[in-house]
């Protein structure tokens, strides 16, 4: 069975469109995906009894700790590992085609914020950097070399030269996105707070075990006192997953037209809310074409109107519900 062509994933522009390709997905991974497959006949759900979206079975994040989650045999062309502890079992997201995380990117970067040309981007990644495999990096870096800019780049540890870099970019006027994971931006806030007014400043989440964990609304209220901005942006995205949703404040996401959330019930995971209630994250990425594009995530969160979704946190290992349907 042939995947479907993938221009038709990201000329999406509607709710019919969306569904048409999801289903048509849905039942080329049932045939290729072994893991799916198991996992959907062990529901009872087949490419025969599936006839909309909310009759799709979305596969529980945590395959990707225990399972080859990837359609046919075809030499993954990068490996995508999340982070975690020496002791801990890490994600790891084979991926045959990466021309499908650069479209995917790319076209939402484009969506969201314009053209990344327009854009000096600067990188506080330094958990990430420390590692391989980093998806995020991996976008991150192409993100840099596509800006063309000759200040764009990454920086470690180095929070002094980040901010002579920003003291630079500030004074010349240039449009500048400062993408950061939490524990750094908050080192930077402390260290060199300043007045950034044409900064964007987007955090990608996470402490990794380096401060204690703040709830967004501190995250954000520290960063925007130290450098003097109304709003702090947020990248939604996960090593298991090639689509990110953004926020351009207030926690509130939106996902590009290839992607969406809906929220299961944290009783019956197999059930889904109504809008504004809160309950688990499942996410639709068809870009996710050679592996699985139907994930039950672990965090918490609601939709709200107009597509937009609010993330609020992540189930603790007592609270989630249908773990047996995991052991397959």
């Amino acid at each position: 069975m042939e995947p479907i062509d993938t221009q038709r994933i990201f000329s999406i522009r509607n709710t019919a469109q969306f569904e048409e390709v999801a289903l048509a997905i849905f039942k080329y991974q049932y045939h290729q995906n072994g893991v799916y497959r198991k996992f959907c006949d062990f529901l009872g759900k087949s490419d025969r009894t599936v006839a909309q979206l909310v009759d799709v079975p979305f596969l529980p994040i945590e395959f990707f700790k225990s399972h080859h989650v990837v359609c046919g045999s075809t030499k993954p062309q990068a490996i995508f590992e999340s982070s975690g502890t020496t002791q801990s079992q890490t994600s790891k997201h084979f991926v045959p085609d990466l021309s499908l995380y650069e479209q995917s990117f790319l076209n939402a970067f484009s969506l969201f914020y314009g053209p990344v040309e327009d854009y000096c981007i600067l990188a506080l990644l330094p958990s990430y950097l420390e590692r391989q495999g980093s998806s995020l990096v991996y976008m991150v870096n192409n993100l840099v070399k596509r800006s063309n800019h000759p200040d764009s780049g990454f920086y470690l540890h180095n929070l002094e030269e980040l901010h002579k870099k920003l003291s630079e970019v500030e004074q010349k006027g240039t449009k500048t996105l400062l993408i950061g994971v939490s524990f750094a931006l908050l080192d930077l806030a402390e260290q060199f707070p300043m007045p950034l007014k044409n900064t964007i400043i987007m955090e990608t989440g996470g402490m990794k075990g380096r401060r204690k964990e703040l709830i967004r609304e501190e995250l954000h209220l520290i960063l925007k006192k130290a450098f003097g901005v109304q709003t702090i942006h947020s990248e939604y995205g996960m090593t298991e997953l090639l689509s990110q949703g953004y926020s351009h404040g207030n926690g509130i996401f939106q996902s590009p037209p290839w992607m969406k959330i809906l929220i299961r019930d944290s009783e019956d995971p197999l059930s889904f809310q109504t809008e504004g209630k809160t309950g688990g994250i499942n996410v639709i990425d068809l870009a996710n074409l050679y592996s699985c594009s139907f994930i039950a995530t672990q965090d918490l969160g609601k939709t709200l109107p107009y597509g937009s979704f609010e993330v609020l946190g992540r189930f603790d290992n007592s609270d989630i519900r249908g773990c047996n349907l995991m052991v397959l």
